[in-house]
């Protein structure tokens, strides 16, 4: 069985290997991608335990955060009457799901449209991990039918599409201005200066000039550190190519353009989760923790929208909103939902849509493909021309 120490250690060694091939740095993409893609070794990609309510250490817990669906299966009903109505409204039957994490989302989802007569054909999940697949079969089990899993885009889709906390996960390049000049920060190894030829040691920051920049100029010249997302941009490009019919709905942290960018935000978003605790230090205990960067929802929406540039009405990708979690929730029923509910569902459910918890922070934004269309979601609350 794999320990901690010899899976962190092998996975270090490898990286330590691509920084030394690739000249002695990379960039922070391309080391947040191998933290956490490497198979077998990788964040996402080995057999440790991720999602779940409690830490290590605590009975009946092991994991390092929690999601949406893990709090309480009030998040999936309610998003089902969404999914339900861009079912109807586009005359489609599938259900794409990307980053199904624990499968609990991809359950909720099938059990509560099943219940509402609403027919999903065929529940696809798009996930790398091997590891994962295996729970999201257990969990799934009931479903077992109509589920598969898929590595890899088809060439056409047609269907309502998935992501819950999926976009943070993807590598982000990091930009630092220092001293009212940019550089893109990337990842080195530490080397003996007694030892050259010794193994390199732990992973140092190396910062090298660039001709890349934020979306939009930064106002003052004091020392910010910030986040592009190329790899973000580029997904959904090619989602938006493939789907040739439907509609996308993604949930997760982050903020439009000018918040993103704000002159006081000059630390970034890249964080570290680890046994219910955040930290900002990405070059340690590699393979053991998660690694994310919030959401640039400005950048999002126009990667989608630029992505299909068709004068056919029928090839139009366009916005169906965006919203924070909290209303989005509430416009698609969740508050009727609670009446319902127990005191200790009501207190987890809560959680999902108080501003200091996950109300605000999260946010929600949908895309059509075709004719756009009113989604229940974001009947109240638009924060579109915000993007």
């Amino acid at each position: 069985m794999t320990t901690q120490r010899s899976l962190t250690s092998t996975l270090a060694k490898q990286i330590g290997q691509a920084i030394q091939s690739s000249g002695g740095w990379i960039g922070f993409d391309e080391y947040m991608a191998l933290a956490l893609y490497t198979p077998g070794l990788g964040y996402y990609a080995n057999d440790l335990r991720k999602f779940g309510t409690m830490p290590h250490g605590v009975k009946g817990g092991g994991s390092d955060f929690v999601t949406a669906p893990e709090m309480t299966p009030l998040f999936g009903q309610t998003l089902a009457a969404q999914v339900a109505q861009a079912l109807q409204v586009t005359q489609t039957c599938e259900v794409w799901e990307f980053g199904a994490g624990s499968g609990a989302l991809a359950l909720q989802l099938l059990d509560a449209l099943d219940a509402s007569g609403v027919a999903v054909q065929t529940y696809t999940i798009v996930d790398l991990s091997g590891t994962l697949r295996e729970r999201q079969q257990h969990t799934l089990a009931a479903h077992a039918g109509r589920v598969r899993w898929v590595s890899a885009l088809p060439e056409a889709i047609a269907g309502v599409l998935v992501g819950n906390e999926v976009l943070d996960a993807m590598p982000v390049k990091l930009l630092v201005r220092t001293g009212g000049v940019w550089h893109e920060r990337g990842v080195a190894c530490k080397i003996d200066p007694a030892d050259p030829a010794r193994e390199p040691g732990r992973f140092v920051w190396q910062d090298r000039p660039t001709a890349l920049r934020p979306p939009v100029d930064i106002p003052g010249q004091h020392d910010y550190l910030t986040e592009i997302h190329p790899q973000m941009e580029a997904f959904i490009r090619t989602l938006a190519g493939t789907l040739t019919r439907g509609a996308a709905f993604f949930i997760d942290y982050g903020f439009p353009e000018a918040e993103y960018y704000h002159p006081q935000r000059h630390m970034g978003t890249v964080m570290c989760h680890r046994g219910h605790l955040a930290d900002a230090d990405p070059l340690a205990l590699v393979g053991l923790k998660d690694i994310t960067a919030h959401v640039n929802f400005t950048a999002l929406a126009l990667a989608a929208q630029e992505a299909v540039a068709s004068p056919e009405p029928a090839q139009e990708v366009g916005t169906l909103g965006y919203t924070s979690q909290a209303r989005f929730l509430m416009n698609a029923g969740l508050l009727s939902k609670l009446e319902h509910a127990t005191l200790a569902e009501r207190a987890m459910a809560l959680k999902l849509i108080n501003e200091h918890e996950m109300g605000e922070l999260f946010k929600v934004i949908g895309f059509y493909k075709g004719a756009p269309w009113q989604a229940l979601g974001f009947a109240q609350g638009d924060r579109t021309p915000t993007l």
